[in-house]
């Protein structure tokens, strides 16, 4: 389930990164209510898709190695809630935005609260590991 969880996250971060900064001036004014024309704009889409990429290297890196697992999890569920928090507050000073938005603030959400049942899974299970590892050198 935790390896579904972050490639399923990368994945749909991979999506969101190009359509930031492969081409934003020709891809974001299809989909949301922007224009790109400055190369400043250019510029800021171009980091985002950078922070975009790196996250999806660190949740690929924990699905293969399980030494990351748990740093990828809680990264991702600090990057899902700390997205959803700007747009809930964006929601609330500047009103409702698109319906796309609405819809990446809802998966957001569910995909943070997601991590959060995972982290306490892995928690469990790591102690589940420590208890047996310590009854095995008790013995």
């Amino acid at each position: 389930m935790t390896r579904f969880y972050l490639l399923f996250s990368a994945a749909g971060l991979f999506g969101v990164a190009l359509s930031y900064g492969v081409a934003p001036a020709v891809v974001l004014p299809k989909v949301l209510d922007i224009t790109v024309g400055a190369t400043d704009a250019t510029h800021l889409f171009r980091a985002y898709m950078g922070l975009y990429l790196g996250m999806i290297a660190l949740l690929i890196l924990g699905a293969c190695q399980s030494k990351f697992t748990r740093a990828a999890v809680i990264a991702e569920v600090f990057f899902m809630f700390g997205l959803a928090g700007g747009r809930v507050l964006s929601i609330i000073v500047d009103g409702v935005p698109s319906v796309l938005l609405i819809g990446y603030t809802v998966v957001e959400v569910v995909l943070g609260l997601s991590g959060i049942l995972i982290l306490k899974q892995l928690v469990t299970t790591q102690q589940g590991h420590d208890r047996t590892k310590a009854q095995g050198n008790a013995s």
